[in-house]
Parts: C-alpha cells; sequence; structure tokens
C-alpha cells in the first residue's frame, strides 16, 4: 500500500470509496495514476478519457485503457448506466459547461465522484480582498488569461447545483491546503476548506 500512500489525499479518498471489481470510467485522467492504483488495490475494470497526448502515454505505458476524448464534446458513445463509477478529479472548474457534464456523468454511471478546488476559500478571500485581483495560489496557480479555470466555484455553488438538480451527497471530505481533513475545514468548509471531494447519485438511498 506504499505506493497508494504517496498520491494526493483526494485521490486516496477515491480508492476508498471506490468498490472492489467496479466497472469505474475517469474523465480527464492524466497520467492515468488513479485507474493504475485502483487496477492493483481494488480489482476495477477502468477506463480513462484524456486528450493531452504526452498524458495519453504515459497511460499507455502503465497499462490503463485509454481513450483520447474531449469532455467538452458529447459523451454519447457511452450506454446509459454503462459504468458503477464515473471519476472526475479537478477539472469541473476547466469544462465549459460543467453541470450537462456531471449530468452524463451521472447518465453514463450509477454514481459519480468529483473534487473541485473552493474559490472560497479564506486565502481567495483575503487575496481579492488585500490585492484586489485574482487569487494565485498552490491550488489555483495561473493568472486570470491564462487559466484553464473557466467555471470557479465554492462548495455552497456545488451543493445548491445537486440540490437544484435532485441529486443526493452519498459522501463529501473537504480537505485543507495541507491535504488534511482539519477541524476547521470540517466545521466550515466553505471558508476553510481549500478542495472538496463529493461522492454523488441520482438514487436516493
Amino acid at each position: 500500500m506504499n505506493a497508494q500512500k504517496a498520491l494526493r489525499s483526494d485521490l486516496n479518498t477515491i480508492i476508498d470509496w471506490i468498490e472492489p471489481e467496479s466497472r469505474v470510467l475517469d474523465l480527464g485522467c492524466g497520467d492515468g495514476t488513479l485507474l493504475d492504483q485502483l487496477k492493483q488495490h481494488r480489482n476495477i475494470h477502468g477506463y480513462g478519457l484524456e486528450i493531452n497526448p504526452d498524458q495519453i502515454v504515459e497511460c499507455v505505458r502503465k497499462g490503463v485503457n485509454v481513450i483520447e476524448h474531449n469532455m467538452d464534446e458529447s459523451l454519447s458513445n457511452f450506454k446509459t448506466d454503462s459504468f458503477d463509477m464515473v471519476v472526475m478529479t479537478q477539472a469541473l472548474q476547466a469544462v465549459h459547461y460543467p453541470d450537462h457534464v456531471i449530468d452524463e456523468m451521472l447518465r453514463i454511471g450509477k454514481e459519480c465522484i468529483v473534487t473541485f478546488p473552493n474559490f472560497a476559500h479564506w486565502r481567495c478571500r483575503f487575496y481579492l480582498l488585500t490585492k484586489g485581483r485574482m487569487p494565485v495560489s498552490k491550488n489555483l496557480p495561473y493568472t486570470w488569461y491564462n487559466t484553464p479555470n473557466i467555471h470557479l466555484c465554492t462548495f455552497k455553488d456545488f451543493e445548491a447545483l445537486c440540490h437544484r438538480k435532485s441529486l443526493s451527497i452519498l459522501d463529501r471530505t473537504v480537505i485543507d491546503a495541507n491535504a488534511n481533513a482539519s477541524l476547521a475545514s470540517k466545521l466550515m468548509p466553505n471558508l476553510f476548506g481549500e478542495t472538496a471531494i463529493y461522492h454523488i447519485t441520482r438514487h436516493h438511498e
């Protein structure tokens, strides 16, 4: 399990949330690290979607099934309920229509896991207050003119979207800048949580 411990905390949480033998689709799978770990530790049957050629090469090197595909394009080639879990890490804010992507994730999969940065974090608020400029940080490292993040949101924004779509939040973990679930981030997640990990479904339990 040492390789798993070396992962980002959000990926460790995702691995814990996915049942063994599950069928998993990873949207924007990057170099395939998550799917590779899930295959090793959960014996899942997985596919990844990725658009970056270098990352696709890394997926192939790891033996990860990968399809070259832009998440902003239609996912209609995937059948309804063809996966147990659909995952999208740190990419919700970079797609053109995040609400539509979530709809598609929950059409393709029975459940989905989404992670994203929280724009209401106190450091972002303080940066705006003191500098009057778009925040730049470790979690949001781009300037306003070259950022891929086009739909930044807060935890409250995301939960409001889930409510509007009548989605069930099965689980949620909020982590701070050190990738820990601190007491402050648990008590006041929208202020002290830097990254959110949501496990959602259309099916009410």
